[in-house]
């Protein structure tokens, strides 16, 4: 089943207390399509670099199943560059440095090839570009995902809010999840926020794993305890990856088939945080994400009897 993903192909440059990268390929969209590719191809890319973006980047997501004809490569300008410094407990950050270049005004074109497409995941990016690949569809995916983030709902909110309302599938964190509804409670912040669009909605914990939320029905699903975590950052955009691969994969949008996808998902971004940017999950094998899944079940499943 063809899947459309939208957002940034960037350059990261990250410090954490058990290492440092220099300048390193990174954005929510090549997590998202190193992840999703695993799952299903062709993974049509939509989103823009600059000159500065190194061609066997491209070359290999091209040899990985990923069609770049929605990737402007604007050659005079340079790639979205980020920086950052995680703290000890790795779930929180500070921002060192952010060059949007030619993030600033990127305008996405979605080609003629693309349109038909089942299925269609926005990654983290300013509301109203989100908006503008919507609108470019002649006809609606089966299902429309989204990633965001707390910086839009600080600085865009009624752009984001117009979003929400479009799409089958939100996924935002705890503390987004928060803000977004003004409800503490996770259980009453998803009943807000589904009210916004949404029919499915993913709050992520971070290492406290994930919910997923659909009408009155709640799925938790664990994050695995690893002994090493060395970068968390793309973790939640190869999440959403194994999310979205999986569910077009099957093409299955059921509430049982999205249990799946979470673990699916939540497998993927095991693999991310173990080496610094993309580097684990262009090394992992089929047979690693099988045994990582059931990982998973094995953490989870149990024999109980009540007397």
């Amino acid at each position: 089943m063809s899947l459309i993903v939208v957002g940034s192909m960037a350059f990261d440059a990250i410090e954490t207390p058990f290492g440092k990268s220099d300048k390193i390929v990174g954005g929510a969209a090549t997590y998202i399509a190193w992840s999703a590719s695993n799952f299903t191809q062709p993974v049509q890319q939509v989103s823009v670099v600059g000159g500065d973006f190194p061609q066997e980047e491209l070359d290999a997501l091209t040899a990985r199943g990923v069609q770049l004809e929605g990737v402007q490569i604007k050659k005079d300008e340079k790639s979205f560059f980020w920086s950052g410094k995680y703290h000890m407990d790795m779930n929180s950050r500070d921002t060192l440095d952010t060059q949007l270049n030619v993030l600033a005004d990127f305008d996405p074109v979605i080609p003629d090839s693309y349109q038909g497409c089942e299925f269609l995941m926005l990654g983290n990016l300013l509301p109203s570009v989100q908006m503008r690949v919507i609108e470019q569809l002649k006809v609606r995916p089966k299902l429309i995902a989204m990633d965001t983030m707390n910086f839009w709902m600080d600085t865009a909110m009624e752009d984001l809010a117009k979003v929400i309302a479009k799409v089958d599938l939100l996924f935002v964190n705890d503390s987004e999840a928060r803000q977004l509804s003004g409800q503490f409670s996770l259980v009453k912040a998803a009943r807000e926020i589904m009210k916004m669009g949404p029919k499915y909605l993913v709050i992520k914990k971070g290492e406290h794993g994930a919910l997923l939320f659909h009408d009155d029905k709640v799925f938790f699903a664990p994050a695995l305890p690893l002994e090493d975590v060395f970068d968390p950052t793309g973790a939640g955009d190869t999440f959403a990856g194994g999310f979205i691969g999986h569910v077009a994969k099957t093409n299955d949008i059921s509430f049982n088939n999205m249990k799946t996808a979470i673990i699916v998902g939540s497998a993927m971004a095991s693999f991310c945080v173990e080496k610094f940017g993309t580097t684990r999950l262009k090394e992992i094998s089929k047979t690693d994400i099988d045994d990582r899944i059931q990982q998973f079940v094995q953490l989870v499943n149990f024999d109980i009897e009540l007397v």
